[in-house]
């Protein structure tokens, strides 16, 4: 799964990279967890538009927005037959930025977290599909990030990873003209072992509350 990832990048270069618009507040965060707002990208009106969506996907038709916190990630295998995400590939796709993310590799009754970063620091984003939920007091816009299979990097540490697309595929992945499942499934692959590097970081990740630059900061050898 990906359960917490890292932006720290500085948005206007993000807004180069991936050639979007964003209007909104923006602040680094080291440690992103499910149920906050978060960055997202998406196709509008021929553009890609930046927003903030919820982490965790509350499908049009749920009853309980509380939904949300089971839904922070899909399965790339699946994603095209679960009902809570069927119709958000096809027709409401976006991408979200990180710098990094956090996985953790457990040892008898402990777990030590480890943080994946592209080998030059660059960002990536992660394949996302979002949802709106008009059954409470307000609209609220939610979202889940897609997990595959581990690559050969990611295994050393857990058996998936969240699915990262290359500037090809980000292309695909918001052309609002394309909605066959099979061909948008088939860009769900393992990112490239050899453009990723990890390291492990301080267990003060565990907690959601602790926000801080060292938080990612290398604190043994692999």
């Amino acid at each position: 799964m990906c359960g917490r990832f890292s932006l720290i990048t500085d948005v206007y270069a993000l807004m180069r990279q991936y050639q979007f618009e964003f209007e909104g507040e923006y602040e680094a965060r080291y440690n992103i967890a499910p149920g906050t707002d978060i960055l997202a990208i998406a196709s509008y009106g021929g553009k890609r538009v930046g927003g903030e969506l919820r982490w965790g996907l509350i499908p049009f038709w749920a009853d309980n927005e509380k939904i949300g916190y089971k839904m922070i990630n899909a399965r790339a295998e699946t994603v095209h037959e679960k009902a809570s995400f069927r119709q958000p590939l096809k027709s409401k796709r976006c991408l979200i930025p990180a710098d990094g993310y956090f996985e953790w590799k457990r040892e008898g009754k402990m777990k030590r977290p480890f943080r994946f970063v592209n080998k030059d620091n660059s960002p990536f984003v992660f394949a996302g599909l979002y949802d709106r939920w008009d059954k409470g007091e307000r609209p609220i816009f939610s979202c889940t990030i897609i997990t595959t299979a581990a690559n050969e990097k990611t295994a050393e540490i857990h058996d998936r990873m969240p699915a990262i697309l290359t500037p090809g595929q980000q292309d695909i992945w918001l052309d609002p003209t394309v909605s066959d499942s099979m061909a948008l499934t088939s860009l769900l692959k393992p990112y490239p072992s050899e453009k990723m590097d990890f390291y492990e970081v301080s267990t003060l990740v565990n907690s959601a509350r602790n926000e801080d630059r060292g938080l990612i900061a290398p604190i043994n050898s692999k």
